[in-house]
């Protein structure tokens, strides 16, 4: 069905070393690619398949920095509603295997946020089975995730509570609103900003497909915070994540010039903006600083993609 070519450049392109590469081709064999699998393993050890680029991040690297996003929603999304989080079987891999603080489940008062909490819970799951599966051997372990002093420290940057309240987001459907937030818009720019960096079209459908996904649940997300009429709120985290995220004014409010309704943030295009990596880890990391680790991810995220850049 694939040309040798093809399957060797997916194989090749689906490992961050030389290892993988070797251990991810033994696997494919064994799992049946069959002739064409075999012809590959047979050119990529003499040599004669990979063709991948040398420069910038592999494709692997950038899907196991996405991996690394769809770890904390996953988690954040399993316990608002199930009250747990993933199974231990979907967060091992390569490097430190955390743990997560904090989460519960959420006492939803409107049944349709509930039900969009289930979907998205769901779906988010599902993102870190595929790009488990898509990753192989190379797939990093889930990091330590903080769903508990993270919001606190965000919800006080961002002006919402005081320097000496706490805020949980798990403690009614508001404020997981307001955390859910925080995650979804910068998603769906996260995709965008990682999808030049994709050389394979097999991965860049796949993640231009999560995109898609991510887009919807943002559209949700917004959607169910304007009619909340939680503009203010909302405003507070769009300016704070354009604080940490780098020079531009992209981050936008749920409402535009005379209150009109802004739930699809666009430049003048009506294009999605993009994040790069960097300026995404900025902001799960809380800082605008050059660093690798805080926030959501106290240790940082596992894989080559893991230094927020300096805004400061």
């Amino acid at each position: 069905m694939f040309g040798k070519k093809l399957v060797a450049d997916m194989i090749d392109r689906s490992a961050e070393n030389t290892n993988d590469r070797r251990n991810f081709l033994r696997a494919a064999g064994v799992a049946g690619l069959g002739t064409v699998g075999a012809v590959a393993l047979a050119g990529a050890q003499t040599g004669t398949a990979s063709a991948a680029p040398t420069e910038g991040p592999s494709d692997g690297a950038v899907l196991n920095f996405a991996l690394n996003l769809e770890y904390l929603e996953a988690q954040f999304y399993s316990y608002a509603f199930w009250g747990e989080g993933l199974d231990s079987i979907d967060v091992t891999g390569k490097g430190r295997q955390g743990k997560v603080t904090g989460g519960k489940k959420v006492d939803f008062k409107t049944k349709a946020i509930k039900e969009y909490a289930r979907e998205i819970a769901e779906d988010e799951r599902n993102h870190v089975k595929f790009l488990r599966s898509a990753l192989g051997s190379a797939k990093v372990a889930q990091p330590d995730i903080d769903l508990k002093t993270s919001f606190t420290a965000a919800a006080r940057a961002a002006g919402l509570i005081k320097s000496n309240q706490t805020f949980d987001p798990f403690a009614n459907e508001n404020n997981f609103l307001l955390g859910a937030f925080i995650f979804e818009d910068v998603g769906v720019t996260a995709y965008k900003g990682a999808a030049p960096l994709i050389t394979n079209k097999t991965y860049l459908e796949a993640a231009a497909g999560i995109l898609a996904v991510e887009a919807y649940h943002a559209g949700i997300v917004r959607s169910s915070l304007y009619r909340k009429g939680l503009f203010s709120e909302v405003k507070k985290i769009s300016e704070l994540r354009d604080a940490v995220d780098g020079p531009s004014d992209d981050d936008q409010n749920l409402r535009r010039a005379k209150k009109h309704a802004n739930i699809v943030p666009t430049d003048e295009n009506s294009i999605v903006y993009s994040r790069t990596p960097a300026n995404v880890l900025n902001i799960v990391y809380l800082t605008p600083k050059k660093v690798t680790k805080g926030g959501f991810f106290p240790s940082g995220v596992n894989g080559e993609v893991n230094t927020s850049n300096a805004n400061a």
